[in-house]
């Protein structure tokens, strides 16, 4: 949402708001005027009645006309100000009856349930704003309640699968150890099989940092400018022998000397999170398309490989914390289901959008980034 629409909507909300405002003032005042209408018709009658009649000096009543009559302001400001002060009260109590039922409405706020708000009609408006407030409320904390037990899930797939690769390490080093007439060639397998499970060891703590710093550090961007053509070519070099090993193969298409003001260390963790995921789930035999075009407001970034495709449901998860397409807790390449939800904010810090697509057997990931992710910037589409 672009910074003026956001302040349209703020000025329809506040509009909305004042309504109760302006029905009270409006009541307040007509009460008023009524009132004073009222007090000055009486008056009038009250003369125009009393000289209709033949008044004698021991009349009682005619004493107590001739007093107010003489005394006919002080009377007239008396009756006023104790007409304005009980106006005033009654149209005082019906605004603090409005402001109890809007603070006992923020008390439920702070334990939502899903009983609805309900107020007055006159507070109708702010009934709705509160019940959405509860709404998104209840659908943050579900999603909280998912991620931290996806998180709690996570911790216990990692514990359990620390135990495998570090009881194959002891083993064969033990192995090697005790075994004094062991074969250079059995020496070599059982030293590589060691190595091979301690690097799965090593990955596996990672992921503990990799879930420790996302719950603890807040990203924060150091821009400079840099080429991002360099950088591309540089990411998808690197992967050339990891996609070696798995039979794939690279079709890029970027396009040279496109320059932005970025934080290049987070967003090379981006590319790295995007490329290493589409290594982790394409198909053998398969090709990785990466294209760079910049466009007239943004540079589009497309990732795209062959593999399975990603059912819907999945699909609009892929960017939650701790979510992994492979749930098998012993996969390899299901990861802490960090990266994508990382590489996400990392993107939308830069003030950019990214995106997963997927059909017939083909996964796309969508990155745009403005070209200075420090100017103000409208929704980029």
């Amino acid at each position: 949402m672009s910074k003026r629409k956001e302040k349209e909507s703020r000025r329809f909300r506040l509009a909305r708001r004042s309504d109760i405002t302006r029905h009270l003032l409006f009541r307040y005042i007509l009460s008023l005027t009524a009132f004073f209408a009222v007090f000055f018709i009486c008056l009038i009658l009250a003369i125009f009645f009393c000289q209709t009649f033949i008044w004698y000096p021991e009349d009682p009543f005619y004493q107590f006309l001739n007093w107010i009559q003489t005394n006919l302001i002080l009377v007239s400001v008396v009756i006023l100000l104790i007409g304005f002060m009980f106006i005033s009260y009654r149209m005082f109590a019906k605004s603090v009856s409005y402001l109890d039922e809007t603070i006992s409405a923020s008390e439920q706020l702070a334990h939502p349930t899903e009983v609805p708000i309900s107020l007055s009609p006159r507070m109708k408006n702010v009934e709705v704003e509160l019940n959405m407030v509860r709404e998104q409320a209840l659908r943050n904390a579900l999603i909280a309640k998912e991620a931290e037990q996806r998180k709690n899930d996570m911790l216990v797939y990692l514990a359990h699968d620390l135990k495998t690769p570090l009881t194959s390490v002891i083993g064969y080093l033990n192995l090697l150890h005790d075994e004094e007439d062991i074969s250079p060639a059995l020496r070599e397998k059982y030293t590589d099989i060691a190595l091979d499970k301690a690097e799965r060891l090593e990955d596996l703590i990672n992921e503990f940092f990799d879930i420790t710093r996302f719950n603890l550090t807040a990203l924060t961007l150091e821009p400079e400018r840099r080429s991002l053509s360099r950088m591309l070519e540089q990411i998808t070099s690197e992967f050339l022998p990891i996609l070696s090993e798995k039979s794939l193969t690279w079709n890029t298409s970027i396009t040279p000397n496109v320059e932005i003001v970025c934080d290049p260390d987070k967003l090379e963790r981006v590319f790295d999170n995007l490329i290493r995921n589409a290594v982790n789930y394409s198909y053998s035999g398969t090709e990785i398309t990466l294209n760079m075009t910049p466009l007239p407001r943004f540079v589009e970034i497309r990732v795209q490989n062959q593999g399975k495709t990603i059912p819907p449901e999945k699909l609009e998860k892929i960017f939650e914390q701790f979510f992994r397409l492979d749930s098998s807790r012993s996969s390899a390449t299901g990861g802490a289901g960090l990266g994508l939800a990382i590489s996400k904010e990392i993107v939308e810090l830069h003030g950019g959008t990214i995106k997963a697509e997927s059909s017939d057997e083909t996964i796309l990931f969508t990155v745009r980034l403005p070209f200075d992710c420090r100017a103000p910037q409208n929704p980029l589409s």
